[in-house]
């Protein structure tokens, strides 16, 4: 027995299906799910079980792997709206939300925002752009390449080695968005018409190179001429990086697992350091992200907080923060997130420091650590939790985390010896 599509849940119960040796192995050796495990019940049968990635894996000769996303898509989408191009979002959080149409599913959603993005981005034709060129030609053009012609021709001529710039479409911004179109024609599960229309994007940007895989990404500049391009490329950047699982086991006879998955982990992280940072803006304050510190003085132990608070200036960290995409616990209290928070606001010389996470009982709590008291107002430090729901709608998102921005503002850094 063959099931050509199975369905799972983000952090659901784990669901028995028939698979191959091979393919069950291959699903297990990939890591993009939380666990694929030979189910001890069943002949044939392996049990698959989600953690925080959501999209669609398939293998050769094995089913399609569906992860549903806790979160409704239309939200997530925002998150990844919003993540992208936070300036567009922040003036109006309707404009954070990416047109993924009428679909519900993460892989038909992303693949009709992409195609539309592009459709939008080559409304005012193909952008054009200079490329410099070197080949070989029969006539003068540009630049003669002196070292090249001796090299190859032994200084005769013709061929002429040469070197021009060339007014073309194949530029950067063009690849990225063939490629993006290209990458989601293969994907498991998008539906005929977007699949139409995405393969109609691909040829008007034929001129465009293709991109090797494996290769970075050729890079861009934003600029008043690409303007009307950015929203898709920063979309089209999405799929492209580090967001297409591919597993090849090593064997005569690989076996490919391939798809596209989005980290909820890293989504919610995406958002909540970025909205903050946009927030704290209005309070002058400033914020690094992922900022490297180390926990002992000898600098072996490394930590990165998710986002750290400074003066307006930058100079001074007055508070930290963590998000979690998880649910705070019904007695409130995760002791592990807690004891990492406290080692930043020490290793930093902070008074408070705050975690953020994706669901809870309350709004805010905090708690005041013992042996810490002997600031200004005669307080110890204390660690903030707070806690966001993904399901309201995205202005009420955006004000919930403006408060937390205020809540951060009203820190104030220890005196410095």
């Amino acid at each position: 027995m063959t099931v050509s599509e199975v369905t799972v849940f983000e952090y659901g119960p784990a669901v028995s299906v028939p698979l191959g040796a091979e393919t069950g192995r291959a699903l297990a050796a990939s890591g993009i799910l939380l666990s694929v495990t030979p189910d001890p019940g069943r002949d044939r049968h392996w049990l698959l079980r989600a953690g925080s990635r959501v999209g669609a894996v398939r293998t050769p000769g094995g089913p399609v792997v569906r992860i549903v996303p806790k979160t409704p898509v239309s939200r997530l989408f925002f998150l990844l709206g919003f993540s992208l191009d936070p300036a567009r979002a922040w003036r109006d959080s309707r404009e954070g939300t990416v047109d993924i149409g009428a679909y519900d599913d993460v892989v038909p959603a992303l693949a009709h925002a992409v195609e539309r993005q592009i459709d939008a981005a080559l409304r005012q034709g193909v952008l054009q752009g200079y490329r410099e060129v070197e080949e070989s030609a029969t006539v003068v053009r540009g630049r003669l390449r002196e070292a090249e012609q001796i090299r190859r021709h032994f200084g005769r001529t013709p061929p002429v080695e040469i070197a021009y710039d060339a007014y073309t479409a194949d530029t950067a911004e063009n690849r990225i968005l063939r490629a993006a179109a290209e990458r989601l024609l293969r994907l498991p599960g998008v539906p005929a018409p977007v699949r139409r229309r995405l393969a109609h994007q691909r040829v008007r940007l034929a001129e465009a190179r293709p991109l090797i895989r494996g290769q970075h990404l050729p890079r861009w500049q934003p600029s008043r001429l690409n303007s009307r391009y950015q929203p898709a490329l920063r979309l089209a950047e999405a799929v492209l990086r580090g967001t297409s699982p591919e597993h090849r086991p090593t064997g005569s006879d690989p076996l490919t697992v391939d798809g596209f998955l989005l980290d909820m982990n890293k989504l919610f992280e995406d958002f909540v350091t970025v909205a903050l940072r946009e927030a704290l803006h209005e309070h002058g304050l400033t914020a690094r992200l992922q900022d490297q510190h180390h926990l002992d003085t000898a600098g072996l132990v490394r930590m990165r907080p998710d986002l750290v608070v400074r003066t307006g200036d930058g100079r001074i960290p007055v508070a930290v923060v963590d998000a979690k995409y998880k649910v705070e616990k019904a007695d409130g209290l995760l002791n592990a997130d807690l004891y990492q928070v406290l080692a930043y606001a020490t290793v930093l010389g902070l008074r408070e420091a705050h975690l953020v996470y994706a669901a809870g009982r309350q709004p805010e709590r905090f708690h005041e650590v013992c042996g810490t008291a002997g600031g200004p107002d005669g307080r110890g430090v204390r660690l903030y939790q707070h806690s966001l729901d993904l399901s309201r709608d995205p202005g009420q998102l955006l004000t919930a985390l403006r408060k937390v921005a205020g809540r951060l503002a009203e820190a104030t850094p220890l005196p410095r010896s």
